[in-house]
């Protein structure tokens, strides 16, 4: 079967869900809208209301009709005067169970409002927030799988997915189908935080690292002995949360493939830990701050590139198996309290209760010279005959007068446009400067490349590279604010951050940095 002919396959599959879905409860949620002049009528299920617009499932798809201008009659049409918005979430239970509450009841703070949370069942949360005693709004949430908060948007029961990995091609697809619009866009995609998959061992097991090609070979079935990559004479014994958590989901993607039938699957990620930690020739990968009494492993590659989950190191996405915890949204008008919900998230306020919640979040801090010396002892250690000591002073020479920011761009692979983690933080980037957190400072957006091909043009591409970023950068200020400068510079080959001889090393190593004058 081609690519082609599998994704019809599923949009069919897709569609006939959506119909089992919405007819059987069809004939209690469906309205009738009609034209102010009877000319038109449209029947089909209520999936929103923005106080002006009314959108609707219809047989032409999803419509959106100015409310003012229609009539409408069924028993699930909007009260326009004593409308409560509700704000429906859909997806990670990681993220439902852990930090969209606190989120909430901190947007709800932010405009003087109480929250209330009350458990729906086991999956399913209801928060309530109220204006001394009028309540204002109230957001459902599902606590339940990446794949299921898609199924939910598709089938218009959710406005927004929660989710611990990046949207898939096929369910990019789907969502133009049923006409969600192109999920991966700026505009419908966000991220509010930061995790990691941190690999894990029982604390019996004196294996301390393990490179990323390893783990790849491990979760594939072609390692089946810890001597087999450095370790201890031990059996290997594969471990992983739930099959359809997004965090293995994630951790498939990532590692390029198949998971190995051997892998043992975990009701959750606790038991997981514990699991591994009980056995001392398992190997599992959790959450950052999931791992229990179990051992963290240290990446490190065979140049000896060393990467710890740090939150410095993950705000920068220098740790190579950073997570992104994903917002998608429809294509359609949200309600003003969702879109002043999503606003909240970029904020500073947001950005603490992210980290108070065992997250890393997005935003911003400067990292201290003397904190990367290992990355310039890497530079002179990885050197060759191109690339000599005069560019490597010159190097030291331009960043000894800057102060790297925690803000880093990368680009898919094998493409030039940006990676979702940092289209995500050059949103932030420019919210931040027309916020006036860098009045009066010069931006350099430093470009790095990986080490194949010559050195001069490594070089002019990792500018190019740079120049990329400083022209979409300026496409979302529109004018820079006085005093602000944006500045390239590039080092090409200079900065290795990974072994080239691995795609990993060289996706690492292919980079534009923020630095910004003192």
């Amino acid at each position: 079967m081609t690519c082609k002919h599998r994704i019809n396959d599923l949009l069919k599959r897709a569609a006939i869900f959506a119909a089992l879905f919405v007819c059987g409860t069809a004939q209690a949620q469906d309205v009738t809208i009609t034209s102010q002049n009877g000319g038109l009528a449209v029947t089909g299920r209520v999936i929103g209301f923005d106080g002006t617009y009314l959108q609707i499932e219809s047989p032409y798809g999803p419509l959106a009709l100015d409310y003012t201008r229609v009539t409408c009659e069924g028993a699930t049409c909007p009260d326009p005067i004593n409308h409560t918005p509700v704000v429906r979430l859909s997806g990670a239970a990681r993220m439902v169970d852990v930090l969209m509450p606190a989120l909430i009841d901190g947007f709800a703070r932010s405009k003087g409002w109480r929250s209330t949370l009350k458990e729906l069942g086991s999956t399913r949360l209801q928060i309530t927030l109220t204006d001394d005693s009028d309540t204002v709004a109230e957001f459902a949430l599902h606590g339940t799988t990446s794949d299921e908060g898609f199924a939910d948007l598709m089938t218009f029961s959710a406005d927004m997915v929660l989710s611990l990995r990046e949207v898939s091609e096929v369910e990019l697809a789907l969502a133009q189908e049923v006409g969600l619009g192109a999920l991966d866009s700026a505009e419908q995609s966000r991220i509010v935080g930061l995790d990691a998959l941190v690999p894990v061992v029982s604390p019996s097991n004196t294996a301390t690292f393990i490179s990323i090609s390893d783990l790849a070979r491990a979760y594939a079935g072609r390692v089946t002995g810890w001597v087999d990559i450095g370790g201890p004479d031990l059996p290997m014994t594969l471990h992983l949360g739930p099959a359809s958590d997004g965090q293995v989901q994630f951790l498939r993607r990532l590692l390029g493939g198949a998971l190995a039938d051997a892998v043992v699957h975990h009701a959750s990620v606790a038991e997981m830990a514990a699991a591994v930690a009980r056995d001392p020739g398992a190997l599992g990968v959790g959450g950052m701050g999931e791992t229990g009494v179990a051992a963290a492993l240290t990446l490190r590659d065979a140049c000896g590139f060393v990467t710890v989950p740090r939150p410095l190191a993950l705000k920068a996405q220098d740790y190579p198996l950073t997570a992104p915890l994903f917002i998608y949204l429809p294509e359609w008008r949200l309600h003003p309290m969702a879109r002043d919900f999503l606003a909240f998230l970029r904020t500073p306020a947001a950005q603490l209760i992210v980290r108070r919640a065992g997250f890393v979040d997005q935003g911003a801090v400067p990292i201290p010279l003397d904190a990367q010396g290992q990355r310039f002892v890497s530079a002179i250690t990885a050197a060759g005959p191109e690339l000599g000591l005069e560019e490597l002073q010159r190097m030291v020479r331009v960043l000894t007068a800057l102060t790297r920011q925690s803000v880093s761009f990368r680009f898919e692979v094998g493409s030039t446009r940006l990676d979702a983690g940092s289209r995500s933080n050059l949103i932030m980037l420019a919210q931040r400067i027309k916020d006036g957190d860098y009045a009066g400072r010069a931006l350099w957006l430093v470009g790095f490349s990986d080490g194949r091909g010559a050195a001069l043009a490594n070089r002019d591409l990792s500018s190019a590279r740079a120049e990329a970023v400083r022209r979409d950068l300026l496409d979302l200020l529109g004018q820079l604010p006085d005093g602000v400068t944006i500045e390239t510079e590039a080092f090409g080959e200079a900065l290795p951050m990974g072994c080239d001889d691995t795609e990993w090393g060289r996706q690492m190593n292919r980079r534009v940095e923020l630095w910004v004058s003192e």
